[in-house]
C-alpha cells in the first residue's frame, strides 16, 4: 500500500526559511540521518505496532517519553528547537526514497525526522525510526500548545500514524512525501492534510 501520499508542495515565506538558517548558523548544529530498508507483507504489517519502549533513552520521571530536556535560550524557542527548524529547512528539495536515510540518498518521512532529531540530540540518544513508534514515545499535545519542532501526524494510507512532519511554525510543517517527490513545506490547513491531521506531539519538554 503507497504511503505519504501529497498532492503537492505549498509555500513557506522566504525570510522563516532565512531566519531558520541563521539559527543553524548561531547554534553550531549540523543534520545527520538513520533509516531502514522498506518492508512487505507482514513485515511491513508489524510497523503499526511501536517497538518495545526500552530501545529508546528515556527519562527516569516518564520512563515512556524520551531524554529531551532542552537547553533553553532564554528568549523565544529554545536553541535545540531553533537548531531542529534550522536543520529541516536546509534539506528542503532533498528527493524522496521509500527507507531513505541520508540527503545524498533521499529520505522518507520518518527517516527525515530521524536524520534531524539525531544530530540535534547526540549520539547518546536511540530514536524511532517508525511514524508509529515517534507517536508512541511522544507527548501528544493541543494545537493551541505547538511550538516549532514538534511532530505532526497523519493518516494518509487508512491507518493511524503513517505519515509526519516537523513543525516549523505558523501551522507550516517540513516533511517527504512520496508524490511531491522532495522534502518541501506544507501547511496544516491544506485540505489535503487538514482531512488526514491526527495531532501534534512534543519531543523536547521546553
Amino acid at each position: 500500500m503507497k504511503q505519504d501520499v501529497d498532492p503537492g508542495p505549498a509555500g513557506i515565506n522566504p525570510s522563516s526559511r532565512r531566519n531558520a538558517v541563521m539559527a543553524l548558523v548561531a547554534t553550531g548544529f549540523l543534520a545527520g540521518c538513520a533509516s531502514q530498508p522498506p518492508e512487505r507483507g507482514a513485515a511491513r504489517r508489524s510497523r503499526t505496532q511501536p517497538p518495545p519502549a526500552d530501545r529508546y533513552a528515556l527519562t527516569p520521571s516518564h520512563p515512556d517519553r524520551f531524554t529531551a530536556s532542552s537547553a533553553g535560550s532564554g528568549r523565544g524557542i529554545s536553541v535545540r528547537r531553533e537548531a531542529v527548524v534550522a536543520n529541516a529547512m536546509l534539506l528542503i528539495n532533498t528527493p524522496y526514497k521509500w527507507g531513505g536515510n541520508t540527503p545524498e540518498g533521499g529520505f522518507d518521512c520518518s527517516g527525515l525526522v530521524h536524520y534531524v532529531f539525531g544530530r540535534v540530540m547526540g549520539s547518546g540518544h536511540t530514536l524511532p525510526r517508525t511514524t508509529a513508534a515517534w507517536a508512541d514515545a511522544t507527548t501528544p499535545i493541543k494545537d493551541a500548545q505547538m511550538e516549532p519542532g514538534d511532530l505532526v501526524f497523519f493518516n494518509t494510507s487508512g491507518r493511524r500514524f503513517s505519515h509526519m512532519g516537523i513543525l516549523i511554525g505558523d501551522r507550516a510543517f517540513v516533511h517527504a512525501p512520496s508524490s511531491g517527490g522532495r522534502v518541501h513545506t506544507t501547511s496544516l490547513s491544506n485540505p489535503y492534510f487538514s482531512r488526514r491531521y491526527l495531532g501534534a506531539r512534543r519531543v523536547f519538554s521546553a
